[in-house]
């Protein structure tokens, strides 16, 4: 589908700036603007279409909700959760913005990935599917829950029981075992390379889930697991006890003691948003400021110095960042966005880092032909082609959209429940006795089974044979 921009295309003044910088050699003028409310609206419709054209999940025989890829499969740069995460953006986008152009691709994108059980594991992506993965799914229906996004159609999977969905099957016993005395494993089927990790995404998004529902259905039961939770990834010493810097995890065999000390920006970024929620819930809890604040000035003084996104362990050699690493700063700018709205005595701290940022990074978007492609390194106030990390450039085309209409969450309505303004009906026992990673029982061979295999078996045989005796004898 190609999607209308009338008003939305380049405007002349933006081309006489480019002639400009190649007949006097001045730097290249940034081709987007976040001065006033206006000019963040419009920066955000142009980046949402800009990012659009990366997704082909909307053209004939392509496959709605996920990006180009798997690089598994040289289907492009993408694994299947990335496109839950591109849903998520696009929802959050619709909320501040009230810009429904893409609605119906997004709901054709989240229905389609459901699954065959409703719950955001397609079996046709078992080969790459972490807790992690289904987690961004289910932050996404949760998302879509709170935002008030159209409900899809009474005879789907609605978005609260959607995410209800993905948190009982995360909740599920089998999900979790005696190693590390806890805690979700990173990835769900027990072949898959990875499983004797747990990591502090898995479990950060499972907390985020349950201080979330919580807060939206008022059910304590969600935030008794939140709290256990986090429990367990202070207890593993994944949370810097000293630093509130947030780690990447550690392998069973190891008690989980061997932790990797890698530092990503959506591991601290979820835990403040899911910190934040249950700030909320409990009529502002000290412990949960306490912990909202340290994680936050954490997050601050690791990724954003000089109130810039900086994402510490891959940015600092151009080259070095994976398609994942590459769109986390959009989802930290979306997260701590809403942050301040749940627990508003942050919004003086937040809001002001958030803006330069956002400055920061549309600066850079002077790229391409059209002069406004957008990369990931934001710092240097200078353009980088994607291309120096490999990848086509949608991570980092969300991160810039996610930065800039952020900015709009003064004028948002803060995340609803279902007894103020909740319109999404939910199934708190979806996901129930769902898939836990084991593969698929093998129902068990009965006569009729085998007299059927024998027929099938003969006609093959009789069909050989007559081909046979066709070719020997009648050429």
């Amino acid at each position: 589908m190609v999607f209308a921009r009338s008003r939305h295309a380049a405007p002349a003044v933006a081309g006489v700036a480019l002639l400009a910088t190649q007949l006097f050699g001045v730097a290249e003028a940034a081709y987007y603007s976040i001065e006033t409310r206006e000019d963040i609206l419009e920066s955000s419709r142009t980046l949402a279409y800009d990012m659009m054209l990366f997704y082909d999940g909307n053209q004939t025989g392509m496959t709605p909700g996920i990006l180009p890829g798997p690089p598994t499969e040289f289907k492009g740069d993408y694994y299947w959760w990335e496109g839950g995460a591109m849903m998520g953006t696009y929802i959050d986008y619709w909320h501040l913005t009230g810009d429904a152009s893409y609605n119906h691709v997004i709901m054709e994108g989240m229905l389609h990935q459901t699954g065959d059980n409703n719950d955001y594991q397609p079996f046709n992506h078992t080969a790459s599917l972490g807790n992690d993965d289904q987690g961004f799914w289910g932050m996404s229906a949760m998302l879509a829950a709170e935002n008030r996004f159209p409900n899809p159609p009474e005879d789907r999977p609605q978005w609260l029981a959607l995410a209800q969905a993905v948190w009982n099957t995360q909740n599920d016993p089998n999900r979790h075992d005696d190693f590390c005395n806890g805690g979700l494993r990173w990835q769900i089927p027990f072949s898959n390379n990875g499983y004797n990790y747990k990591n502090t995404i898995a479990n950060a998004i499972f907390f985020n889930m349950g201080a979330r529902l919580a807060r939206y259905t008022d059910n304590s039961t969600y935030a008794e697991v939140a709290e256990r939770t986090w429990d367990w990834l202070w207890g593993v010493e994944y949370i810097d006890h000293e630093t509130w810097e947030v780690y990447d995890g550690g392998h069973v065999e190891h008690n989980c003691t061997d932790i990797n000390t890698l530092t990503f920006s959506y591991n601290a970024g979820v835990l403040a948003q899911g910190a934040a929620h249950m700030y909320n819930y409990t009529g502002g809890e000290q412990k949960w400021a306490d912990r909202l604040d340290n994680l936050v000035e954490s997050i601050f003084n690791t990724f954003f110095p000089n109130d810039i996104a900086f994402e510490a362990d891959c940015e600092t050699a151009q080259g070095h960042c994976s398609p994942d690493m590459l769109s986390f700063k959009g989802y930290v700018h979306r997260w701590l966005a809403q942050v301040t709205q749940l627990a508003p005595y942050t919004a003086e701290r937040i809001r002001p880092v958030l803006r330069t940022s956002a400055e920061a990074a549309v600066n850079q978007c002077t790229g391409g032909a059209t002069g406004r492609v957008c990369g990931f390194y934001w710092s240097g106030g200078v353009f980088v082609d994607p291309a120096v990390d490999a990848t086509s450039g949608a991570g980092e085309a969300m991160d810039v959209l996610a930065a800039v209409s952020s900015l709009l969450i003064d004028w948002a309505p803060a995340p609803a429940t279902a007894a103020n303004g909740g319109i999404s009906r939910g199934d708190a026992n979806a996901g129930i006795n769902g898939w836990d990673g084991r593969p698929p029982e093998r129902a068990p061979i009965t006569t009729g089974d085998r007299a059927g295999a024998a027929i099938l078996t003969i006609l093959v045989l009789g069909g050989t044979l007559w081909t046979f005796v066709w070719m020997t004898y009648f050429d």
